[in-house]
């Protein structure tokens, strides 16, 4: 404890004193902090949104325009026997067009000029999500996309899954430059813990020659390292907070469109604390690199 201690303590104490030469170590954590935040920010939101798009996912049925009553409601038939939707509704033609204009009010002046509506009547089911998970909502798209009178069947699900593939590829992509980062930013607390280093080397000198264990030698340059780590970890968070709030303020009404009324979210505080964690661990490793050099 005692060890711990002194390091602590020196370790801060030598922070203070370069604290110039520092805020460069500081800095490169805090912008390979950015990258990995930034991209759990990213990645938080999309998934949230893709549960809460999957929670209500639902498939719509496109009729022929000349399709006639019987084959709709054999569809419809179909779809209430088959014990896997929550509810469906009939969208005639006239109901397609009224609602394009309402939700494309900017795009609903080129309507006018159509000879004959080319919107098609449909019916939207409503599928439950137990259902999703066990592959009968995709049987049941299949069997009505056969029957007469079906012009097309879109299912939410089939671009969810599109969507979270890319999701996974930007993830990965991500980890790799923020681990490429995060490296450079080791490096650079590594040179700055160095220089501090070699200000003491006669002390240091002095630690050896009356017999002080290598932990006092070493445990305030390792300290350095992660105090320095902890404070970009920090600044990151705090750059991340404000550049949501500015997304926020700039395009929150347009965002409420896709999050149903909600919005953005930071991190939460599990992931926060990884990201502090993760800044500390890379000074730390950087501040341990340097130490080695000590004796």
């Amino acid at each position: 404890m005692r060890a711990l201690d002194y390091a602590i303590r020196e370790g801060w104490a030598s922070l203070w004193r370069n604290r110039g030469s520092g805020s460069f170590a500081v800095l490169a954590i805090a912008l390979a902090m950015i990258v990995l935040g930034a991209l759990f920010l990213t990645t938080w939101n999309v998934e949230h949104l893709l549960a809460q798009w999957s929670s209500s996912a639902e498939f719509s049925v496109y009729l022929r325009d000349d399709a006639s009553s019987e084959q709709r409601g054999a569809i419809e038939a179909l779809v209430d026997q088959s014990g896997v939707v929550t509810g469906r509704e009939y969208i005639s033609k006239a109901d397609a067009l009224g609602r394009f204009r309402r939700e494309f009010a900017e795009l609903a002046s080129l309507t006018t000029d159509f000879d004959d509506n080319p919107f098609p009547a449909s019916v939207e089911v409503r599928v439950h999500p137990d259902a999703q998970e066990d592959g009968r909502a995709d049987a049941l798209v299949r069997r009505v996309a056969m029957l007469p009178g079906v012009a097309d069947v879109r299912y939410d699900r089939e671009w969810l899954a599109r969507l979270a593939s890319g999701l996974a590829a930007v993830r990965g992509a991500g980890f790799g430059l923020a681990v490429v980062m995060a490296l450079a930013a080791a490096v650079t607390v590594a040179s700055v813990v160095r220089l501090g280093l070699n200000a003491r080397r006669s002390e240091l000198e002095i630690m050896q020659l009356v017999g002080s264990p290598i932990a006092f030698i070493r445990g305030p340059f390792i300290a350095e390292g992660v105090f320095q780590g902890g404070l970009g970890a920090l600044v990151a968070l705090g750059w991340l907070w404000l550049g949501l709030a500015v997304v926020g303020a700039w395009w929150g009404s347009d965002l409420r469109v896709f999050f149903e009324g909600g919005s953005l979210q930071f991190l939460p505080i599990r992931l926060c604390a990884a990201l502090v964690a993760g800044g500390m661990a890379v000074g730390g490793a950087g501040g341990f690199a340097a130490s080695r050099h000590a004796v």
